[in-house]
C-alpha cells in the first residue's frame, strides 16, 4: 500500500499490549502483495508507492524511520517509542555494543514499548543519535478532570499501542479504545523550497466520555539539555500577513513558536543548534480551542508525579539549568465541542519561529488532507519509477525489496536549503543535513544516484563543495547544520569524485565548478585541520610516513590515535580519487603524486601475520615501522571477546574501525591485483575468500565488508561472487520489520542490495561498473536529465535462481554481455559511459553451465597497478 494512502479504521475493543504479538499489522504485507500482483495483470497503471515497505528495518537495530517524507525531505513525521527507539537513538560509538542504549525518538517494531508522541523532525537508517531529533512532540492525552489533571510528563504520559495496528505510516492505535483511533501523517513538498512541513489527522471516537488534550514538548530526549527558550504568541492577531500576499496565517491559527537548543547527532556534545516549530491548531477557523497554558516537569523538586501548570498562560521560559536538574516543558491545549477529527499543521525551520510559520503557510496552506496525500505520491512516483521492471515475471519479494530500498535511497540525507544556521547561515549553494556518513555512503548510495539522479546528486555535491568554503574542509558526517566525527578520513573526497567521474561534460550545466571541486578535495588531502575529529585528515604524519603511525607525536593536529590501520587504507583510497580528478583535469604532477600516495595502502600490510593458515594481513604500525600485532580476528563476527571495543573509543587499540583486519585487508577496491598477489595468487586468494565467510568473518552489517562478495571477479572467479551474492541476499536481507543486518546507514545498506538485486556493482570514484548476475529478468533505469533510459535484459533468465542456494542445472550465471549490440570482451565489468549514459540496451546472458564460464573473458576489472585507470572517459 502507499506510504502515504489515507487509513480510516475501525478499533474494536480496548487491550493492553501483549509481547507475543508484534507489529506491524498483517494488513500491511496483504496489500503489499496485492499490489504487485495487479501491477503483473496491469502494468500500465502502477503506483510505485504502493510497493514499499516502510516498516523493512524498523526492528533488529535497523533504525529505519517509517514515519511520513517526501524525497530528502527535512520533515519526517513518525511517533516516538521507549526503549532502543532508532532513527535518532545514541548509540555509543560502537555498533556492537547495544546494552548502553538510552531513550531516543524514532518508532520501533518492540510491542513492549510504548508512544510518547510524535514528533516532525527524525532521521533514517543513522546508527546514533544523542537527542538529536524528535523535538517538539505533540501527544494526546485523557485527562478525566481537564486541563490539571492532564499527566504531561514523559514518562507519566506513556501509551501501549494496541496490537497489530501500525499499517502503514503512522496508523497506529492507542489503547484504551477510548482514546485515540487512528493517528496518521503526510508531508507535502513545494520546489525548490524544501522547507518543514507537515499535516496530521487525528481521528477520535465520537462516543468518548473523556476530554482529550494535546501536550506539545520540546523534546523526547531526557537530558540535561539546556532549553533556551519556549514562547507561545498570542492566540489571535488582528490582521493578516500583507507583505507575502498569503491568506492570513496569523490571523487564522493559533502558533506555538517553539524555540529549542540541542547537540549534534553523532558527533561533539559541546556544538549546539537551534530548532523552531510553529503548530497551526485552528485549521482555517473550523476548529476552536477550549482550554489552554503551558506545563514544567522536572525529575528534581517537584513531587514524582507531579507537575506544574499555568491554565491560560501564553509564555515559557527557561534559561539553563546550571545545577543540571532535566527541564521537561511544554503547551497544553484542547477543543472545544466534540469534534471526531482534528487537522495539525506544524512548519519546522533552523532559521526563525517565523520562518517555520510561513513553511506551514506556503507549503501546506489550505490543501485538504488527500490532496497532499496526491502530491506526495506523485513525488514518491517520480522518484520511484526511475528504476521500472518487468511485474509479471519479477518475484513479488523481490519486487517488494527493490523498491522498499529505492524508497529509503530517497529519504536522506535531508534537503534543508535556505533552512541553515552557523557558518552555513544565509548560503547561496544548497544545503543538505544529516550525512550519516560519508564512510557509509560513498561505496554505493551516490553511485546509484549517479545512474538516474544527476540533479539532486549535483545538489548535493555543491552542499559538499560549500563546506569546504565555509570551514576548510568537506564534511564526512554532518546533521543539524554541525559537523559530526570523521571515521575513515575525507569520505567526499570519494563522492564528489565520482560525481566529476560520471558527470564531468555535464558538471557546469548542474552548477558545479569542477577547478572548484577539486581544491575542496585537495584541501582534504593537503591541508591538515587542526582537529581532524570532525574533518579533514591527519594527513601531514600520513605523507611524512606513508601511514598512520600507532603512538606517533604530532605536534600540528588534535584527534583520537586509533583507527590506524582502516585510516590508512581509507585515505589512500581518497587519493586514488583525488588522482582520477587530477587526471581528469590535466593535473599532470599531481596525477603522479596521488597514484603513489594511492599505494600507501601497502605500508600497513605485514606478510609475517599467520591466521587460520593464511598469510598477511593489514596491521597498525609504530612510527619506527615496527608492526604492531592484533589478531586479525579481533572485532569480526566472530571476534570471542564480545566487549572488545571497535568503534571510536579511545581504548580500541585493534587498528581498524568497526571491522576486522580480516575485512579491511580486502578493501584496495582500485588495486585488487596487487591484494590477489601478495595473498597468494588467484587459487589461495578464492580459498581465502571462501574461508573468510565460512569463518563467519564477514561482518555484512557494516560498509567495509560491501565489495567482498564480489571480490572473486579479480581472481578471475565470477561465478564465485554470483554464489555469495546470492547467499548474502538471501540470509542477511528480508521483508520482514528485522530485514536489514544493521543499521540502514543513511540507506547504505538499502543501496548496496539495490546493486545486488540488479546484478551490478559500482568501484566508487570510478566509471567502472562489475557485472554479477541480476535478480531480476529485466530492468530499465530512466536518466530524465539525461533523457536516456538504460534497459537490462538477462537472456535464459530462470526464476528457480533466485534463491539463497543456485540449484544445479539453472541458468544464473554470466555466459556474455552484449551491449547496444557490440558483445563486450569482458563478462565481468563495463563502464557507465557505454551503458548508462548513452542509453540502450544492454543484455546479459547467463547459462547453468557454471564451469564453462568461471573466467571474466579477455579483461579482468581494471586495478591501477596493471594499467588500468590510466584514462578516464
Amino acid at each position: 500500500m502507499s506510504p502515504f494512502k489515507r487509513l480510516i479504521s475501525l478499533l474494536s475493543g480496548a487491550s493492553l499490549l501483549s509481547v507475543a504479538y508484534a507489529q506491524p499489522s498483517p494488513v500491511v504485507q496483504e496489500r503489499i502483495s496485492a499490489a504487485i500482483a495487479k501491477a503483473a495483470i496491469d502494468p500500465y497503471d502502477v503506483n510505485y508507492t504502493e510497493f514499499v515497505n516502510v516498516f523493512i528495518g524498523t526492528n533488529d537495530y535497523g533504525d529505519v524511520c517509517p514515519g511520513a517524507s517526501i524525497p530528502f525531505g527535512m520533515v519526517k513525521f513518525s511517533t516516538d517509542l521507549t526503549g532502543y527507539a532508532p532513527a535518532g537513538v545514541y548509540q555509543p560509538f560502537c555498533s556492537r555494543i547495544l546494552d548502553d542504549m538510552i531513550n531516543g525518538p524514532g518508532y520501533v517494531t518492540d510491542p513492549t514499548q510504548k508512544i510518547r508522541g510524535l514528533s516532525p523532525m527524525h532521521d533514517s537508517g543513522t546508527g546514533s543519535s544523542l537527542g538529536t531529533y524528535g523535538n517538539f512532540e505533540i501527544m494526546p492525552l485523557l485527562c478525566p478532570g481537564g486541563y490539571e489533571t492532564c499527566t504531561v510528563r514523559l514518562d507519566d504520559r506513556e501509551r501501549y499501542r494496541k496490537n497489530n495496528t501500525d499499517v502503514i505510516i503512522l496508523a497506529q492505535m492507542l489503547t484504551p479504545a477510548t482514546s485515540l483511533k487512528l493517528w496518521t501523517t503526510t508531508s507535502r513538498w513545494k520546489p525548490p523550497q524544501h522547507a518543514a512541513l507537515a499535516w496530521n489527522v487525528l481521528l477520535f471516537p465520537k462516543d468518548r466520555e473523556r476530554p482529550i488534550l494535546f501536550s506539545i514538548s520540546q523534546t523526547i530526549f531526557r537530558s540535561h539539555l539546556p532549553v533556551v527558550t519556549w514562547t507561545s504568541t498570542q492566540p489571535w492577531v488582528e490582521s493578516p500577513s500583507e507583505d507575502t500576499g498569503d491568506r492570513g496565517m496569523w490571523s487564522l491559527c493559533y502558533p506555538w513558536d517553539i524555540s529549542h537548543q540541542a547537540v549534534n547527532s553523532f558527533g561533539p556534545g559541546a556544538f549546539h543548534y537551534q530548532a523552531f516549530a510553529c503548530y497551526d491548531l485552528l485549521d482555517d477557523g473550523k476548529q476552536t480551542l477550549d482550554e489552554y497554558g503551558v506545563w514544567t516537569g522536572e525529575t528534581y523538586g517537584l513531587d514524582y508525579w507531579d507537575d506544574a501548570k499555568g491554565l491560560g498562560e501564553t509564555h515559557l521560559n527557561l534559561s539553563v539549568n546550571l545545577i543540571g536538574d532535566v527541564y521537561q516543558s511544554g503547551a497544553l491545549f484542547s477543543y472545544a465541542g466534540e469534534p471526531s477529527e482534528i487537522n495539525i499543521r506544524v512548519g519546522i525551520s533552523f532559521v526563525s519561529a517565523e520562518q517555520a510559520c510561513l513553511n506551514a503557510e506556503t507549503e501546506v496552506g489550505s490543501a485538504t488532507f488527500d490532496e497532499i496525500i496526491t502530491q506526495s505520491q506523485t513525488l514518491w512516483n517520480e522518484q520511484l519509477s526511475k528504476v521500472t521492471i518487468d511485474f509479471s515475471h519479477t518475484e513479488p519479494n523481490i519486487t517488494e525489496l527493490l523498491y522498499s530500498s529505492l524508497y529509503r535511497a530517497s529519504l536522506t540525507p535531508n534537503n534543508a536549503t535556505d533552512e541553515t544556521q552557523g557558518v552555513f547561515a544565509n548560503t547561496t549553494h544548497f544545503y543538505f543535513d544529516s550525512l550519516y556518513c560519508s564512510w557509509d555512503t560513498f561505496r554505493t548510495f551516490y553511485p546509484l544516484m549517479a545512474l538516474h539522479s544527476p540533479v539532486e546528486f549535483a545538489q548535493i555535491v555543491d552542499n559538499y563543495i560549500d563546506s569546504y568554503l565555509k570551514r576548510g574542509w568537506m564534511p564526512d558526517c554532518r546533521a543539524n547544520n554541525l559537523p559530526g566525527w570523521t571515521q575513515g578520513g575525507s569520505s567526499a573526497d570519494v563522492i564528489v569524485g565520482h560525481f566529476a567521474m560520471t558527470y564531468h561534460d555535464e558538471a557546469k550545466q548542474l552548477g558545479i565548478d569542477l577547478e572548484q571541486l577539486y581544491a575542496a578535495m585537495i584541501a582534504d588531502g593537503e591541508v591538515n585541520p587542526p582537529e581532524w575529529n570532525i574533518q579533514g585528515r591527519q594527513v601531514n604524519v600520513y605523507r611524512q610516513y606513508g601511514y598512520i603511525p600507532f603512538a606517533v607525536l604530532d605536534t600540528a593536529s588534535t584527534g583520537r590515535m586509533t583507527r590506524e590501520g582502516s585510516r590508512t587504507v581509507e585515505y589512500a583510497y581518497e587519493d586514488f580519487a583525488i588522482r582520477q580528478v587530477a587526471l581528469l583535469l590535466n593535473k599532470t604532477e599531481d596525477v603522479d603524486t596521488y597514484t603513489n600516495r594511492s599505494y600507501f595502502y601497502r605500508n600497513v600490510w605485514d606478510p609475517t601475520v599467520e591466521s587460520d593458515g593464511f598469510t598477511g594481513f593489514a596491521q597498525k604500525r609504530y612510527s619506527n615501522g615496527t608492526f604492531y600485532y592484533t589478531d586479525p580476528i579481533d572485532c569480526s563476527p566472530a571476534d570471542p571477546d564480545p566487549n572488545r571495543e571497535c568503534s571510536l573509543q579511545d581504548d580500541n587499540v585493534v587498528g581498524f574501525y568497526e571491522s576486522s583486519s580480516w575485512e579491511y585487508s580486502y578493501f584496495a577496491p582500485h588495486d585488487m591485483a596487487y591484494l590477489v598477489q601478495v595473498m597468494g595468487g588467484n587459487t589461495t586468494f578464492v580459498e581465502r575468500l571462501d574461508h573468510f565467510f565460512n569463518a563467519s568473518y564477514f561482518n555484512v552489517g557494516n560498509e567495509p565488508s560491501f565489495n567482498t562478495p564480489i571480490n572473486y571477479h579479480y581472481a578471475n572467479s565470477p561465478t564465485n561472487s554470483v554464489d555469495q551474492v546470492h547467499n548474502t541476499v538471501f540470509e542477511y536481507f528480508d521483508i520482514t520489520p528485522a530485514g536489514l543486518p544493521g543499521n540502514d546507514d543513511q540507506a547504505a545498506m538499502a543501496t548496496v542490495l539495490v546493486w545486488h538485486l540488479l546484478g551490478l556493482y559500482p568501484v566508487p570514484g570510478t566509471s567502472e561498473i562489475l557485472v554479477v548476475s541480476p535478480f531480476l529478468p529485466t530492468y530499465t533505469i530512466h536518466n530524465s536529465y539525461l533523457g536516456v533510459s538504460t534497459t537490462v535484459t538477462v537472456q535464459n533468465f530462470d526464476s528457480r535462481s533466485v534463491q539463497q542456494t543456485i540449484p544445479p542445472g539453472v541458468a544464473a550465471y554470466v555466459k556474455s554481455v552484449t551491449i547496444n549490440g557490440q558483445l563486450s570482451p569482458s563478462r565481468c565489468h563495463f563502464d557507465f559511459y557505454d551503458t548508462f549514459r548513452v542509453g540502450g540496451e544492454v543484455i546479459i546472458e547467463v547459462t547453468s553451465d557454471k564451469n564453462s564460464v568461471n573466467d571474466c573473458g579477455t579483461s579482468l576489472p581494471y586495478s591501477l597497478s596493471t594499467g588500468g585507470f590510466n584514462s578516464v572517459r
